[in-house]
C-alpha cells in the first residue's frame, strides 16, 4: 500500500496523503475514505490524517452529470465524494460508451462558431494569434504597440500587428507587457508574472513573450506538460490523481494529474516536465527522467474575448508502489491513487477534472487499452483529442 506521512514523520499505510506545503499553518483533521485494489463498497475504510489548510471555500451546490442521472455535489467536493461516484457499482452505466468522454472533448473545444469575431494577430507577416473584437477596441488606445491594418469592416481583410518601431523580441516583450500591466486586472486577470513564447509554431523563432495571463486575450498558441503518473501491482493499474488547491487562479479545487505545467519560455519540455515533478509531487530526478513522451493533445477552446490554443505534450511516468507524491510549490490540496477504471468513471461520469486534463486520461486510456475499438463512436473519439492545431 502507499504510505502517507504524519505530522511527527512516522509513516500510516494508507492509499492517499494531503499535502504538507503549508505545515506553518495551523492542522486541521478530516475524514476520507480510501480504496483498495478490489474497489468496491465493502472494502472502503476510513482513515484520519492531518490536511495544512485553513482555506475555507463557500460551498455551492452544482448538478454533475452522471450517465443518465444526476447527482448533486458541492463545488468544494471531498474524496469522498470522488470514490462514491468512481464505484462501478454505484450507477449501473455502461462502461463502453463513450458518450462522457465525448462531452469532456466539446468541454474543451467550444466556441468554433465565434471565430468570425476575432482579428488575426500578424508579426512578420506570420499569424501568431486571434483578437477578438471587443478586446481589440482597448488595444486601440496604445497605438504605439499595436497598428490595426485593412478594412475593420471585413474581418478577413482586417488584421492587428504590432508597430513598425519594434523591432526587436526584447522591445515588443517590454512594450506588450507594458500594455497588459495598463489594462490591468479588470481586462486581463489574473497576471503572474509569467513569460510565454509567441511564435507561429512550436520550435520556431520567438517573436516576442507574453505575460501567461493574456495568451487567451491575444490567441497564441500555449504548450504545455501534462503527465500520467501510473502504478502497477497484481496486475491492475492505478493512476495519482491530484486535487487542486482552493487558492488556485484557474479551476480551484479540481481534479488534475500527478504533475502539469505550461511550458514557459525558454525551458526544454523534459527540463520543464521534471521541475514540476519535483515542485507538485517531490518526486526525484531520478524517477521523473524515466517519463516516457507518449504524444500530444489539443483543443481551441473560444469564450468571450479569449481564444485558447492549447497543446499539451503527453507523458508516462511508471512509479513504484512504495512512491509517495509530496506536494511542495502549496498548488496542490492532496492526491489519491485510484485504480484506472475508477479514473475513467469520474472522467465519464462528472465534470470534476480540470478540463484538459480529462483529454489527457483519455489519451491514456486509449494507449492502455481501456478503450476498445468495438465501441461505437471509437475514431472519432481518437482523433477529437486533437482538435486543435498542433503544429
Amino acid at each position: 500500500m502507499a504510505l502517507s506521512s504524519s505530522s511527527s514523520g512516522k509513516m500510516a499505510p494508507i492509499q492517499f496523503m494531503a499535502c504538507k506545503s503549508l505545515a506553518s499553518h495551523s492542522h486541521r483533521f478530516r475524514n476520507f475514505s480510501t480504496i483498495s485494489s478490489n474497489c468496491n463498497a465493502s472494502t472502503i475504510s476510513r482513515t484520519t490524517y492531518p490536511m495544512a489548510s485553513t482555506f475555507r471555500p463557500t460551498v455551492v451546490h452544482r448538478s454533475i452529470s452522471v450517465a443518465s442521472r444526476s447527482v448533486s455535489v458541492a463545488s468544494s467536493f471531498t474524496w469522498d465524494d470522488v470514490l462514491r461516484i468512481s464505484l462501478p457499482e454505484i450507477y449501473q452505466d455502461d462502461p463502453s460508451d463513450l458518450t462522457g468522454y465525448f462531452e469532456k472533448v466539446k468541454l474543451c473545444n467550444r466556441g468554433s462558431d465565434m471565430q468570425s469575431e476575432f482579428l488575426p494577430f500578424v508579426v512578420d507577416d506570420q499569424i501568431v494569434g486571434y483578437v477578438h473584437h471587443g478586446f481589440a477596441e482597448h488595444l486601440k488606445q496604445y497605438a504605439n504597440v499595436f497598428t490595426f491594418s485593412g478594412d475593420d469592416s471585413v474581418q478577413f481583410r482586417a488584421y492587428l500587428t504590432l508597430h513598425e518601431s519594434l523591432k526587436t523580441p526584447e522591445d515588443r516583450t517590454q512594450a506588450v507587457g507594458d500594455v497588459v500591466k495598463c489594462l490591468g486586472e479588470e481586462i486581463i486577470p489574473g497576471t503572474r508574472n509569467e513569460l510565454y513564447p509567441v511564435t507561429s509554431s512550436f520550435g520556431a523563432p520567438n517573436f516576442f513573450s507574453l505575460e501567461r495571463a493574456a495568451a487567451p486575450y491575444f490567441g497564441i498558441k500555449v504548450y504545455g506538460v501534462h503527465m500520467n503518473g501510473y502504478v502497477e501491482k497484481e496486475g491492475k493499474k492505478f493512476l495519482w490523481v491530484a486535487k487542486r488547491s482552493q487558492t488556485k487562479q484557474t479551476f480551484p479545487g479540481m481534479l488534475d494529474h500527478l504533475v502539469a505545467g505550461g511550458l514557459p519560455q525558454g525551458i526544454p519540455c523534459v527540463e520543464n516536465l521534471m521541475k514540476e515533478c519535483e515542485e507538485e509531487a517531490c518526486i526525484p530526478r531520478s524517477l521523473s527522467n524515466e517519463a516516457i513522451p507518449v504524444g500530444a493533445v489539443s483543443y481551441s477552446d473560444i469564450k468571450g474575448h479569449t481564444y485558447k490554443r492549447d497543446v499539451q505534450f503527453c507523458y508516462d511516468l511508471k512509479l513504484p508502489e512504495s512512491f509517495i507524491p509530496e506536494n511542495q510549490d502549496g498548488e496542490v490540496e492532496g492526491f489519491m491513487l485510484l485504480p484506472v477504471t475508477n479514473v475513467a468513471n469520474v472522467i465519464r461520469r462528472t465534470q470534476l477534472f480540470k478540463p484538459n486534463c480529462s483529454l489527457v486520461i483519455i489519451d491514456f486510456l486509449f494507449r492502455h487499452g481501456y478503450i476498445y475499438p468495438e465501441s461505437s463512436g471509437y475514431l472519432e473519439l481518437l482523433q477529437s483529442l486533437r482538435s486543435g492545431t498542433c503544429f
